[in-house]
């Protein structure tokens, strides 16, 4: 997650149907009928649209403040990578001017082809495999170059800067903030050497079940790279398992399997596991405090933002960070 400091959205509440299909039509050079239809997202406005033809496209347009023009093009040429390598993801057209990413009145926008699509959080083996598989190539691709705009996700980087706009955010109970501080700081401080020999690579950086849909008689596609980053592969591989890594250790090993059908996998890196695992807490913590901060409204969860929610966080940390502790004794693990 890129923090950003609070931002008006004006006319970015306010998009309507005939604003949005007159931009699309004018940067596709095309003709869309009436359907417009608004989809679910907590953070940008995105809307499904059908040209004349009948084909269906998505438009995303994009909060504003939330990621620079830079970074979110880091996005859409990665992207556009795999997608030539023919990796079952969904890149974005391409406007008349060759651009993927267009401009009206200070909002961004781009359009995608609909890819429809349902998740599982239920994989037999062979899916396993495939997911791995996919995971590979994606990896592959991701360390053929860099996204120098995004986000290198490390603890002295990332999380240390989602610690630091936690404390300057208002939803945060402010009797609380000194041991928020003290806890991350220490986690922080125990699992940085952990990252040190640690190669970063472009990955998806929000690779859960959800991300992943199943097209029948077709691959897996993996989508909303939204949260693209600069990190760790395992990053992208522990978020799918359905538990710790001890209670998964079938399922990691033909994730790994197929991976490595394409792509070395230093196993090493699983003792990163839980640390990432502390760091997706406060991510989270500072995602959603950043979609309160901007509009003063949008909640991910009902009782986001009071003193008990952040107490029950805190307490969260101080847990993860025993089970951080656990994880580094020797053990019968693959490191």
């Amino acid at each position: 997650m890129t923090v950003q400091q609070k931002d008006t959205t004006g006319d970015f509440q306010d998009l309507g149907p005939d604003r949005v299909l007159n931009l699309v039509e004018k940067a596709l050079g095309i003709r869309c009928n009436n359907l417009f239809r608004p989809l679910n997202s907590y953070i940008n406005r995105v809307f499904e649209i059908e040209t004349k033809e009948g084909v269906r496209m998505v438009v995303k347009f994009y909060r504003p403040g939330r990621w620079s023009k830079k970074a979110i093009l880091d996005e859409h040429t990665f992207l556009t990578q795999l997608a030539k390598q023919e990796i079952p993801v969904i890149a974005p057209l391409s406007f008349l001017d060759g651009a993927t990413l267009a401009e009206s009145e200070k909002l961004l926008f781009a359009v995608f082809p609909k890819c429809g699509g349902r998740s599982s959080d239920e994989f037999n083996e062979e899916q396993w495999l495939q997911i791995g598989r996919l995971l590979g190539r994606v990896h592959q691709v991701g360390e053929a170059g860099k996204a120098k705009n995004r986000i290198t996700m490390a603890p002295s980087h990332s999380t240390l800067d989602q610690l630091n706009y936690l404390l300057g955010a208002s939803c945060v109970a402010e009797d609380l903030k000194p041991l928020l501080k003290t806890t991350v700081l220490r986690i922080i401080e125990e699992i940085e050497p952990l990252f040190a020999q640690t190669k970063s690579i472009r990955i998806h950086g929000d690779c859960h079940f959800s991300n992943i849909i199943h097209r029948p008689g077709e691959s897996f596609f993996l989508i909303d790279f939204d949260d693209m980053a600069m990190g760790p592969p395992v990053q992208d591989i522990w978020m799918l398992l359905p538990g710790a890594e001890e209670e998964a250790v079938v399922e990691l090993d033909l994730l790994l399997e197929g991976y490595e059908t394409f792509r070395a996998f230093d196993r090493r890196t699983l003792r990163l596991i839980e640390p990432l695992r502390a760091m997706r807490f406060i991510h989270y913590m500072a995602w959603c405090a950043h979609q309160v901060e901007a509009d003063g409204m949008t909640r991910a969860i009902d009782d986001f933002g009071s003193r008990d929610y952040w107490q029950r966080e805190i307490d969260d940390l101080v847990d993860q960070e025993a089970r951080i502790a656990e994880s580094r004794l020797p053990s019968g693990n693959v490191l």
